[in-house]
């Protein structure tokens, strides 16, 4: 019988240890969770600051162009050339 009560003694002590390191990583867990989540957002904020400097470049060779620098007349050119096939557009569209 003391053999029984050894075996039962050490698996009750493996199943405590085993609960433990369970609760530890589930907090470790869910802390890369939330680092995740947070990440993720800074990301998602790059990514928005990163489409505002583009916009604000292409605005600039665009302004540089009309300015009279040969660098980006071609672009200006093609800029323009959309801008008026969508009034166009719109024109057709508010006389039907």
């Amino acid at each position: 019988m003391g053999n029984l009560s050894e075996i039962v003694d050490s698996l009750e002590s493996r199943i405590n240890e085993l609960l433990k390191r369970h609760e530890k990583l589930s907090k470790a867990n869910a802390a890369l969770e939330e680092d995740i989540k947070d990440l993720q957002s800074k990301q998602l904020q790059f990514e928005n600051e990163i489409e505002v400097w583009v916009e604000k470049c292409n605005s600039l060779k665009l302004a540089n162009s009309m300015l009279g620098s040969d660098q980006h007349k071609r672009e200006t050119k093609l800029k323009i050339n959309a801008l008026i096939r969508e009034i166009d557009h719109c024109i057709s569209q508010l006389s039907e």
